[in-house]
């Protein structure tokens, strides 16, 4: 009558069942403890690390900002340039431009030069992340410079801005001035070789005007130094004048010598005093005729030297005008170059900060563990697509 020790088969498929679940149970706690292992060890430990970086180890850096603008110079300029002429888009290419050389080795190189760049980065005191090795190249300052440095240009305003951290507050506001010292010096060389291009052949126009109106000017007083006569004209004058008298006096003694021969009887005396006054005029006008076509010392004619002093005159008169021409072209074109010349004006001048902006622990260590659970969620889904794929 003692209970049998066989298990009924309902009773031995519960303690089947049971020894399924365990297992069960206990494969999610295996596994469960392997996934809490993986995620301390890949990302709850870097994610440790990291904020212990940021709130212990990181040496604070200072930010210094500041703001500034390239604006153009006013005038009243024509179609597409006149429309845009004062707004950001007249000086939107060399904002870029302005950018993009502080952003570049070469402003990194002059930042080296007159501050210190290197060596203030390679100090015991920065940690050993940020800091520069004694023997550190240009490469590896250039990585650096762009990590600390920021600039950014916001085309609808015209406005760019930058943003220099360092671990001295003072330091920072030093290297921003030199970036914006620098920054100016290549607006003002932009616009000044845009403004020497322009009055270039302007000034060569207004020399060459000057040359040959000063060749017109030589050329003229030769012309009426030449047998030591300043007015050939007023000696031309003079010479017809008495040539003109000199023949009304002629045909007064061949008047006077037809009345005398008109007598029967004429007085011999007065007809040879007559004939011999007639004589005396015609050598004088013979003369004076000579004397006007005469020519000395293989040079031209008073009349021929008189044409040719006008023309040298009118000429030095053409010469006059084209260098006035030249002059106004060249005050036009020195307005026009004066409308190109940029203006780097400052609206926000750096100041050193009173507490640091750089690290921010708090951000930063949350975006390290976004980035590391990121990064092992992707490995861990490609590694699962993987056992899958190889599986079936």
């Amino acid at each position: 009558m003692l209970p049998s020790t066989e298990l009924s088969p309902t009773q031995r498929r519960e303690m089947e069942i049971g020894r399924i679940q365990q297992d069960i149970m206990r494969r999610r706690r295996r596994k469960m403890m392997q996934l809490l292992t993986r995620l301390a060890f890949f990302v709850f430990l870097p994610t440790l690390i990291a904020g212990y970086y940021f709130y212990v180890v990181a040496t604070p850096m200072y930010a210094s900002k500041s703001e500034f603008v390239i604006l153009q110079a006013d005038g009243s300029l024509g179609g597409v340039g006149g429309f845009f002429a004062g707004t950001q888009f007249a000086t939107s290419q060399d904002s870029i431009s302005v950018q993009s050389f502080l952003e570049s080795k070469e402003a990194m190189l002059l930042l080296d030069r007159d501050q210190n760049f290197k060596a203030h980065f390679q100090q015991a005191e920065i940690d050993p992340i940020q800091r520069l090795a004694p023997d550190a190249t240009n490469e590896e300052a250039y990585k650096v410079y762009s990590r600390i440095v920021t600039i950014g240009y916001d085309p609808t305003e015209g406005v760019i801005r930058m943003e220099v951290a360092a671990p001295d507050p003072q330091v920072a506001t030093d290297f921003s001035n030199s970036l914006l010292s620098y920054a100016e010096s290549r607006v003002n060389n932009l616009s000044g070789q845009k403004r020497e291009d322009q009055m270039r052949e302007a000034r060569k126009s207004f020399e060459d005007a000057q040359k040959e109106r000063r060749k017109a000017q030589e050329a003229l007083v030769e012309l009426q130094q030449q047998g030591a006569l300043l007015d050939p004209e007023s000696v031309i004058a003079s010479l017809r004048g008495r040539i003109d008298q000199v023949e009304v006096q002629l045909q007064e003694k061949e008047l006077q010598l037809a009345a005398l021969l008109d007598n029967p009887r004429p007085s011999k005396a007065k007809v040879d005093g007559a004939r011999a006054d007639i004589a005396r005029l015609n050598d004088v006008l013979d003369d004076l005729n000579a004397r006007m076509l005469d020519t000395s010392s293989g040079e031209n004619s008073l009349a021929r030297l008189s044409v040719r002093i006008q023309m040298a005159q009118a000429d030095l008169a053409s010469r006059d005008m084209m260098l006035q021409g030249a002059l106004q072209q060249m005050e036009t074109t020195r307005m026009e170059a004066n409308r190109q010349v940029r203006y780097l004006t400052i609206s926000v001048n750096p100041v050193p900060s009173d507490e640091p902006s750089y690290p921010r622990s708090f951000e930063n260590t949350i975006l390290a563990f976004l980035l590391f659970a990121g990064i092992y969620l992707m490995i861990s889904l490609t590694a699962s697509i993987l056992r899958e794929q190889v599986s079936s």
